[in-house]
């Protein structure tokens, strides 16, 4: 009997974990850069968003002066498994930063995800941050975790982009914060990983905080180079995975299916750019109110938002051999894994008649928002 548990036993663990299985041991989601719910790109990036690829935010803080293009892209290191990149592209360009100007490419991350972490313990685990990265604008660029549970303590490591238009794999360790507090157990946003781009005097000028420490803005991206300084400039990553220990160990490859679910945890592209699409069943509540009820494919981080396309018949309900078209919808009931949607002003039924809802316009779309 002992050799049968064994057997079964290591076949779990080849299943989960070992023999290249799956250990979920990259903090990150969607390191790979591979779902791109809002498209495949957005252009005229100059204000702080979440844009192009999933669970990547641009926090830019340049008054508008530098402009971006996000967008997903096939240019990936050879021989390495990756199909896609995340591509920043300077469309407008800012040849100084001002003192309190930034740029970062960052991730959010759920602090009942990094409990293991031991964060503010004697315990407390390193961490290795691993990516692909290539540009042409070479130089030091700033990598850094923020610890926004215990007043933005925050560790920031240099790297160098050496050779131009080539792509160099970087590692980096962090040494785990032993005394800066733990981490809250809980939905809310606990630790940004952020890839610094562009940065004023503000954030500059004084000494890189290579260990943790208190906030102290002037530590945080000594010697960053300025992505934002010509058009021409260009700056792609892949691979990002960040996990506990030492060492970084190979980039873990999950299947589709799951990095998209662990995506719609934070944003759910219900519907994008269709004509004719349906999207559920409802009714009129009374003579001038529809209600509709979405259920969402995963148990969403908090209540959504609501991101939609308005205009001129983006919807319609259809019932009784005719149809009412209409252009928005309003939350009625919210939850974290279905949600009830209205529209009292555009509509003309009767009370208690049931209908199909679909999309009336090729621009129709349809999201829900839940991000960090």
């Amino acid at each position: 009997m002992g050799s049968i548990t064994r057997a079964i036993a290591n076949n779990l663990t080849n299943d989960l974990g070992g023999a290249g299985g799956i250990n979920f041991k990259n903090i990150l989601i969607n390191g790979d850069m591979s779902i791109a719910q809002r498209g495949t790109s957005t252009s005229s990036v100059s204000t702080t968003q979440y844009a192009s690829l999933d669970r990547f935010q641009m926090l830019t803080q340049t008054a508008g002066s530098a402009v971006f293009t996000l967008s997903q892209d096939t240019d990936v290191p050879s021989g390495q498994g990756f199909a896609k990149s995340n591509k920043i592209d300077v469309t407008t360009a800012l040849g100084t930063y001002a003192s309190s100007n930034l740029t970062i490419f960052r991730q959010r991350i759920e602090g009942q995800n990094l409990q293991y972490l031991k964060k503010g313990t004697s315990s407390a685990e390193s961490l290795t941050l691993s990516f692909w990265v290539k540009s042409n604008k070479t130089g030091t660029y700033v990598a850094e975790i923020l610890d926004s549970d215990n007043s933005n303590r925050h560790i920031n490591k240099s790297y160098t982009i050496s050779s131009a238009n080539t792509w160099e794999k970087k590692t980096i360790t962090f040494a785990g914060d032993t005394t800066g507090g733990t981490l809250n157990n809980d939905n809310g946003v606990s630790l940004d990983l952020g890839f610094w781009l562009g940065a004023g005097t503000t954030f500059s000028s004084g000494t890189l905080q290579t260990s943790w420490g208190a906030n102290t803005s002037a530590n945080r991206a000594v010697g960053q180079v300025n992505l934002a300084d010509n058009t021409a400039n260009e700056w792609y990553i892949t691979g990002v995975q960040l996990e506990a220990g030492t060492s970084a160990s190979d980039f873990e490859f999950l299947p589709h299916d799951v990095n998209l679910q662990r995506c719609q945890r934070y944003y759910y592209s219900f519907i994008k750019d269709k004509i004719n699409e349906e999207i559920g069943c409802g009714g009129y509540y009374s003579n001038t109110q529809i209600f509709v009820d979405i259920p969402f494919p995963v148990t969403m981080r908090a209540d959504p938002t609501l991101d939609f396309t308005s205009g001129t018949d983006y919807y319609g309900v259809y019932r009784n051999s005719a149809h009412d078209t209409f252009n928005s919808f309003t939350i009625g009931q919210s939850g974290i894994n279905l949600i009830g949607l209205y529209n009292n002003s555009e509509v003309s039924g009767t009370a208690g008649h049931a209908g199909f809802f679909r999309t009336n316009n090729a621009s129709s779309s349809m999201a829900f928002n839940s991000e960090l």
